[in-house]
C-alpha cells in the first residue's frame, strides 16, 4: 500500500491539488490530532461556541469524512449552503454520532484527511481530475475542495487549540492555500442585506504574500486573484488575522486597533465594512 507521503506526492505531481496543499492537509490533521491525544476531559467548552471540545472534534472527524467521500465521487447531501441549514446539518450529524473520546477522534481526523488525499489521487488516475463534487457550498473542483478541507480544519483546529490553551496551527503558508476555496465560496456567502445596491472595488492583500480582488456592482459580487483597476479601498492585512476574520473568529475593529489591518485609497472607510458583507458559514 502506498504511504501517505507517496499519496501526497502523487496528488501534487498530477496537478490535482496546488503545490503544498497535500502536505498542508496532512500536517494540519496531524497537528490537530496531537492537540487531542491524551486529553481526558473532552467536555471543556470551546470559546465562542456552543460546542464542547469533544463535539467540535467529532464534527471535524465527520467533516473530514464528508470531504473524502466527495473527493471519491460519493454524493452526500448536507444542507443547502445557508448558515442555518449547515448548522442544522451539523447538529443532526452530531446527534447520530456518539464518539467523544479524544484519542479515537484524533485517529479519525487523520485517517479521513488521508482518505481525502487517496481519493483525490484515485480520481486523477481514473481521468476525472476535472470532476466538480457538489459540496455544502456548491460545486467545486478538487483543488477548491482540498482548499475547503484545509480551511475547515484550520478554523476548528484554532478553536480546539484555544479550548486547550495551546498554540494554533495557522500560518502564512497555510492561509495562502485557503484562497482557492475562499475565492470560490465568497460569492456564495454574500450578506445580501448588507450589499444591496453596493458599488465598491476592494483590493485585499495579505502582508508579504498574495491577495484577492473583490468588486461589488449593484450588490453583485465578483471575486478573483487580481486586484480591480483603481480600487476604492485597499486593505493590507496580516495573514492569520485575515483567515480568522474570514471565518468569523476575529472582529475587524480590534484587529485594526492592533495594527494588523491597514487601509487606504479613495474610500478607506469601506475597510471595516468589508467583513460584514459576508456571512461565515
Amino acid at each position: 500500500m502506498e504511504s501517505t507521503s507517496g499519496q501526497k506526492r502523487g496528488v501534487r505531481e498530477r496537478g490535482v491539488l496546488p503545490e503544498g496543499l497535500g502536505d498542508a492537509i496532512h500536517g494540519t490533521a496531524e497537528e490537530i490530532a496531537a492537540l487531542l491525544r491524551g486529553v481526558t476531559d473532552t467536555g471543556v467548552p470551546v470559546p465562542g461556541s456552543q460546542w464542547s471540545l469533544g463535539e467540535a472534534a467529532a464534527h471535524l472527524a465527520q467533516a473530514n469524512e464528508l470531504m473524502a467521500d466527495l473527493a471519491a465521487g460519493t454524493e452526500r447531501g448536507y444542507g443547502d449552503g445557508t448558515p442555518q441549514s449547515l448548522a442544522a446539518a451539523n447538529e443532526q450529524a452530531l446527534a447520530a454520532f456518539d464518539e467523544r473520546g479524544a484519542d479515537p477522534l484524533a485517529d479519525m481526523i487523520v485517517a479521513q484527511a488521508e482518505a481525502f488525499l487517496a481519493a483525490s489521487l484515485k480520481t486523477a488516475e481514473q481521468g476525472s481530475a476535472a470532476a466538480t463534487p457538489l459540496t455544502p457550498l456548491g460545486p467545486m473542483g478538487l483543488a477548491e475542495l482540498g482548499s475547503y478541507l484545509l480551511t475547515h480544519m484550520l478554523g476548528h483546529g484554532y478553536d480546539l487549540a484555544r479550548a486547550l490553551g495551546r498554540p494554533h496551527m495557522i500560518d502564512r503558508t497555510r492561509v495562502e492555500l485557503t484562497l482557492p476555496f475562499l475565492i470560490t465560496a465568497m460569492p456564495r456567502v454574500v450578506n445580501s442585506a448588507a450589499t444591496t445596491g453596493l458599488n465598491a472595488r476592494y483590493s485585499v492583500r495579505l502582508r508579504g504574500g498574495a491577495g484577492i480582488g473583490v468588486t461589488f456592482t449593484d450588490g453583485e459580487v465578483a471575486v478573483g486573484t487580481q486586484a480591480p483597476g483603481r480600487p476604492d479601498c485597499t486593505i493590507l492585512i496580516e495573514p492569520v488575522t485575515f483567515l480568522l476574520m474570514a471565518l468569523g473568529r476575529c472582529a475587524p475593529w480590534g484587529a485594526m486597533a492592533r495594527g494588523r489591518v491597514l487601509a487606504w485609497g479613495r474610500k478607506p472607510w469601506l475597510a471595516p465594512r468589508f467583513p460584514t458583507l459576508f456571512t461565515a458559514p
